[in-house]
């Protein structure tokens, strides 16, 4: 049951920005006994693939706190962030035996795929509502969350889908509260 906590938080973080759980995750695994990923998925404590995610991790963290541009990243990345939970929720569940690896990948790619769309739903509304001021907060702000996620998923998995909970109940009333002040 822990596997699958870990499992749904850290493809919930790979929502928010799909290559800062992967490089965690990777440098956990390669430099500690705290996750062990068996093949493939063991793939991702190479050197090279840790560096790629390091390049590839500064350019979305980059271009996700400019205004417009991140609204282009929000497009470019509803492919990559949901096959990226896919990818942890499958490499962190496989030690679960009766989890069926395609199952494992559904459900990544669902979770990652729901938070994703939250993301990009809220953040054109935040950058016409601020004129693009706060996109950088928001952005640092959701860096830090997944970050957060990633560790707590590995580290304390039960803490990160409370966590994962507190923030789509956060999200739900925003969204509530926005649609009825829109209507008002």
């Amino acid at each position: 049951m822990i596997d699958i906590l870990s499992a749904f938080g850290l493809s919930a973080a790979t929502g928010l920005n799909a290559y800062l759980p992967l490089l965690i995750v990777g440098l956990l695994a390669r430099f500690t006994d705290l996750i062990t990923l068996s093949t493939p998925w063991d793939t991702l404590e190479n050197p090279w693939v840790l560096g790629v995610l390091g390049v590839l991790l500064v350019i979305e963290m980059t271009v996700d706190k400019i205004p417009a541009a991140d609204t282009v990243n929000d497009v470019i990345q509803t492919v990559v962030r949901p096959a990226a939970g896919a990818v942890l929720f499958a490499a962190s569940s496989n030690t679960v035996t009766n989890v069926s690896p395609a199952l494992a990948l559904i459900c990544g790619l669902m979770v990652a795929g729901s938070v994703h769309a939250a993301k990009a739903t809220a953040r054109p509304i935040i950058t016409a509502s601020t004129m693009g001021v706060a996109n950088p907060v928001v952005s640092v702000a959701e860096d830090v969350v997944s970050g957060t996620t990633t560790v707590l998923s590995v580290m304390l998995p039960a803490v990160a889908a409370v966590l994962v909970l507190l923030i789509l109940l956060l999200f739900v009333g925003w969204w509530i509260n926005r649609r009825s002040k829109s209507m008002a």
